[in-house]
């Protein structure tokens, strides 16, 4: 691409879900200015991270590649990881040993399951972090049911019961346990609470509630009332951390590292950096925002409109966001979708059964096309801005 001196330079870093559509949004957002937009992500393979816990199962996913999801766009894709960023300087060091300059970066590095804080994960533990590493999981699986063993999920959010549910169904042959410290679906209503029970009861998977794991062994995993549970392997899906970079940098952030923003989802101490997704801490009125594909996606939308705004000297309002379901896969053949208030809390209103499988795979299937079509149109992204509780 052709530049000149007046070229605003955008780079974006992740092409997750909430890169993607930020990159391709903007493109169309900004296609008759004088702008150049670069994505950097290390893997030229989209990762469809909603599914993470069907391919760890054994299930084949579709190869989607970032460069055809960006045909059309005249944006550029590189190849490579960032490993440093300097503010002052506005550039941005990659793998490859290039840098690139920005005027603007799009901060949207995600986050991955903390290996870091439990002894003996990282070394023994399995994570959904890599597709690929995923994928060894699910052949290390089918060796272990042969030998009629025990797998371990490790985290009872909506991560670690899809897994265990997934898991359980597609491999019969195994011991499956979770161990979460609350009750799985606790954030649930009665109801919809009930119905995923009385899933992970039908597929067999035995629970310990209340207790953590303290230790990781290669054949087992030690918890906090004392006992050792043995295990052939150890699925880890509890707590999160963030990309050190923005915190390396100097830029403002929690104690997680995700980048603390302003009510237009610009860095409170680097404007010129906007984060979106969970790679930032995003405030509304009734609480702070937690990372989800759900307000990710919007946050993406935003934050490309918000640029493309400034860039013609308009004004841009508050993002505003509020959380509208909670969908749960329990298997291939069945799920909950429990409906939300704006901050979250369960309303009395929820699928079960077949109705909500084919609710969860809408949600699930929709980004790629949200990419695709939003080369041409700015689509709405946001099923809720939040109401009176975001005013």
């Amino acid at each position: 691409m052709t530049t000149t001196p007046n070229t605003h330079r955008i780079v974006v870093l992740g092409a997750g879900y909430t890169g993607m559509l930020a990159t391709v949004r903007l493109a169309r957002r900004t296609r008759r200015r004088d702008v150049r937009i670069v994505l950097v992500n290390p893997s030229p393979r989209f990762t469809e991270r909603l599914r993470m816990h069907q391919i760890a199962a054994g299930q084949e996913l579709p190869d989607h590649r970032i460069p055809d999801l960006l045909t059309g766009t005249n944006v550029e894709f590189v190849a490579a990881a960032a490993t440093a960023i300097d503010p002052t300087a506005h550039t941005v060091a990659l793998t490859d040993g290039t840098e690139l300059g920005y005027d603007t970066l799009v901060y949207a590095l995600g986050s991955t399951t903390d290996t870091t804080t439990v002894p003996g994960v990282a070394d023994h533990a399995w994570t959904l972090n890599d597709p690929r590493t995923a994928h060894r999981f699910a052949a290390r699986l089918t060796e272990v049911e042969a030998a009629a063993g025990a797998v371990t999920i490790v985290g009872g959010g909506l991560t670690g019961v899809e897994a265990a549910t997934e898991i359980a169904e597609a491999h019969p042959g195994l011991a499956v346990t979770l161990i979460a410290t609350a009750e799985p679906g606790s954030m649930m209503g009665d109801k919809a609470r009930a119905h995923l029970t009385a899933a992970l009861d039908r597929l067999g998977v035995v629970r310990r509630i209340g207790v953590q794991v303290t230790k990781v062994l290669p054949d087992a995993v030690d918890l906090t009332d004392g006992t050792t549970l043995a295990t052939d392997l150890v699925l880890w899906t509890a707590g999160v951390r963030m990309a050190p970079l923005a915190a390396a940098a100097g830029i403002a952030t929690d104690d997680r590292g995700a980048i603390r923003t302003d009510p237009t989802l610009r860095s409170v101490s680097h404007p010129e950096i906007y984060a979106i997704g969970d790679a930032a801490v995003i405030e509304q009125a009734w609480g702070t925002v937690h990372g989800t594909c759900q307000s990710g996606i919007p946050s993406a939308g935003y934050a490309a409109d918000a640029i493309a705004r400034r860039l013609r000297g308009k004004p841009v309002r508050p993002f505003r966001f509020g959380y509208v379901h909670q969908p749960v896969s329990l298997g291939r053949h069945d799920a909950v979708i429990q409906f939300t208030n704006a901050d979250d809390t369960p309303k009395r209103w929820y699928l079960k059964g077949r109705a909500a499988v084919a609710y969860k795979e809408t949600v699930s299937n929709s980004p790629l096309p949200t990419f695709k079509y939003s080369r041409w149109a700015n689509l709405p992204v946001a099923l809720s801005k939040g109401g009176k509780a975001t005013r």
